[in-house]
């Protein structure tokens, strides 16, 4: 329009369409900066919207907090944990205890065997293996009185032991 204008050698008309143009393009630059004011505006509100939704789920959780720290009595719960830390040191003693005695019922068995071994070997080697073809001899020996009175203590202490035991146990 300001050609056709400026063609014809009409200068006021080109002047008003000028100025028309730049408001126009001001117009236009208004209106980019009120919408990129406006989406900030709404980031914003969003940010805002944000934080109070975060606001209210802490303050929900620090409410639960407090009624789970109501129900769980942190004093009792300590006292608890260190009788049972007591208790469960108590047994591992105990179980040791017992492991190493049984170990060493054990070992003593053991090393009878092993010592009879060794000295049936050293017999034979001795007769160089003339008392092998030999008839073979009874091995316990005869009971007395004094080695029933050994026989029925150890009795009544391996009861004893046992009912100790038991009373561990329990």
């Amino acid at each position: 329009m300001i050609k056709n204008a400026a063609k014809k050698n009409q200068m006021d008309v080109c002047k008003i369409a000028a100025k028309s143009l730049v408001h126009s393009k001001k117009q236009k630059t208004r209106i980019y900066a009120s919408k990129a004011q406006m989406n900030s505006v709404i980031m914003q509100m969003k940010n805002q919207l944000g934080q109070m939704k975060i606001a209210g789920a802490m303050k929900s959780s620090t409410e639960v907090m407090k009624v789970m720290s109501n129900l769980m009595k942190l004093p009792e719960m300590q006292k608890t944990m260190q009788e049972m830390s007591k208790e469960m040191m108590k047994m591992g003693i105990i179980d040791e205890m017992i492991n190493e005695t049984v170990d060493s019922v054990l070992d003593d068995d053991d090393i009878e065997r092993v010592a009879d071994e060794e000295v049936e070997k050293i017999i034979l080697e001795i007769t160089q293996g003339k008392l092998k073809d030999a008839p073979s001899v009874q091995n316990s020996l005869p009971v007395n009185e004094a080695s029933a009175d050994i026989s029925d203590n150890e009795i009544e202490e391996q009861d004893e032991i046992s009912k100790r035991l038991d009373a561990l146990r329990s």
